[in-house]
């Protein structure tokens, strides 16, 4: 079961609440997927039955089709948040980790397909592999947070939140304006290009920052 802990292994007393997530922040990640550009942030949510730990090994759903990884700088909320400024957005957090935003690929393009939600694909069981948190307070360069993914000592993915189309604080004030985010939820900001399938006995290696990193392997 996953608890919010720091990286240095302190307990965090919060609760793991729903996971607001943000599809399509990186251009290079939408042109990967041939997607339409958006002209605002595109939001959805994981239940917090979705969400595991990443130090841990995970398993990925078997005979669903492609299975992607999509690693994620990821937020944690400290604080009520409702209808905030992007100026304020900050004070709200309490820590920054990593996620994996696991996607059941062949799902989603059939879903989308037939202008269908995308629950199935995004929101399973075990679809939120995430991380330990860095103290916000830990994060001197707010601007530029970078996150990275290798997969079998392969550079898979790479991208830092001076790339994303919409910044961290824009993203929590928009949603703010649609959802209360309560303390323990969580949000993420996107995914950089590189996506891909992940197989069982998969080694995962994800960088924060060059200040954390987590070796995972896939079941």
């Amino acid at each position: 079961m996953f608890r919010h802990q720091y990286v240095s292994g302190d307990a965090i007393d919060l609760p793991v609440g729903k996971v607001v997530c943000v599809g399509r922040n990186y251009v290079e990640h939408v042109k990967e997927l041939n997607n339409e550009m958006p002209t605002e942030p595109l939001l959805f949510i994981k239940p917090s039955t979705a969400v595991v730990t990443l130090e841990d090994a995970f398993s990925i759903p078997q005979n669903r089709g492609a299975v992607h990884h999509e690693v994620e700088i990821a937020i944690l909320i400290g604080q009520k948040v409702s209808s905030i400024s992007e100026a304020s957005a900050w004070q709200f957090v309490r820590g920054v980790g990593i996620a994996l935003d696991l996607t059941l690929r062949d799902v989603q393009s059939r879903l989308k397909e037939k202008g269908h939600p995308w629950e199935q694909a995004k929101a399973f069981d075990g679809a939120c592999p995430l991380s330990r948190w860095l103290p916000v307070s830990e994060i001197s360069n707010r601007d530029n947070i970078e996150i990275q993914l290798m997969r079998n000592g392969v550079l898979q993915q790479k991208g830092a939140s001076q790339q994303m189309i919409t910044a961290i604080p824009t993203l929590m004030a928009y949603i703010s304006q649609y959802f209360t985010l309560e303390p323990g939820d969580i949000v993420l900001t996107g995914t950089p290009a590189g996506v891909g399938p992940l197989e069982s006995g998969d080694t995962l290696v994800t960088e924060l920052n060059n200040q954390y990193q987590v070796e995972t392997s896939v079941i």
